[in-house]
C-alpha cells in the first residue's frame, strides 16, 4: 500500500531567534552621529498607511510577515496604544528607517521593529538610529506620565535579519539572555524591489 500524500504547503526554514536586553540606561553605548543630513523625528500621527509602508519597505527582503494579515483597524489599534512610538530616520528628507517602541505593563519597553530600507544600509545610519531609539525607550515615561518608568529595554533579532544586526545590538550595550530555534514558513513578502539595495544612493 502506498503512503498517503503529504499535504502541500510552504517550505519550512530553521530560524534562530536571539533575545537581548538592557537593564539600566547606563548600559547604552551610543553610536557616533553620522552627519547633518540625517534627522530622526517621531511620527506623532498614528497612521497605519505610513506604518505599513515602513514595515514593508524595511522588512520586505528579510521576510517580516507577522503584521501583513492585520486589518486597518487592527493596525490603528496597535499604533494608538498609550506609549507606543515610532521614530523615523530621514536622510535629506527621505525616510531611511525606523524604530517602533512597544511599552509593556511591567516597565519593560520592547524595540518591536528596527531597521533601514535597503538603499540606506551600510552607511553608518543604523547604529545612530538604534542608539536614539533605545534612549527614547529609556525616557519614554517622560512623554507618557501614565506609563511606569522604564526598567528594562529588550529586543529580539533572528538569523533572517541583516548580517550586521546582532553586532549593532551588542555594540549598543545589549546582552544576550535567550536563544531558541524555530521552524517558520518561507513565504514571499511585499516590500522593496529586489534590486533596490544594490546601488548605494549618492
Amino acid at each position: 500500500m502506498s503512503n498517503p500524500e503529504r499535504p502541500s504547503g510552504p517550505a519550512l526554514a530553521e530560524v534562530t531567534v536571539w533575545s537581548l536586553e538592557q537593564t539600566s540606561p547606563d548600559d547604552l553605548q551610543p553610536s557616533a552621529v553620522p552627519g547633518p543630513d540625517v534627522r530622526i523625528v517621531r511620527s506623532e500621527v498614528p497612521l497605519p498607511e505610513f506604518s505599513r509602508f515602513l514595515y514593508t519597505a524595511v522588512g520586505g527582503d528579510i521576510q517580516w510577515t507577522d503584521r501583513l494579515s492585520m486589518t486597518y483597524a487592527q493596525w490603528q489599534e496597535v499604533l494608538d496604544r498609550p506609549g507606543a512610538e515610532t521614530w523615523v530616520a530621514y536622510v535629506d528628507g527621505t525616510p531611511a528607517g525606523y524604530v517602533e517602541l512597544d511599552p509593556q505593563d511591567d516597565g519593560a519597553v520592547e524595540i518591536m521593529y528596527f531597521g533601514l530600507l535597503p538603499a540606506f544600509r551600510g552607511r553608518r545610519i543604523g547604529g545612530h538610529l538604534l542608539s536614539y531609539g533605545v534612549a527614547r525607550a529609556w525616557d519614554l515615561a517622560e512623554r507618557w506620565p501614565e506609563r511606569p518608568a522604564t526598567k528594562r529595554v529588550w529586543v529580539h533579532t533572528c538569523s533572517k535579519d541583516g548580517p550586521h544586526a546582532m553586532g549593532n545590538y551588542l555594540r549598543r550595550g545589549f546582552r544576550l539572555f535567550d536563544t531558541r530555534t524555530e521552524l517558520e514558513p518561507e513565504v514571499a513578502t511585499p516590500g522593496p524591489w529586489p534590486e533596490s539595495g544594490r546601488t548605494p544612493l549618492p
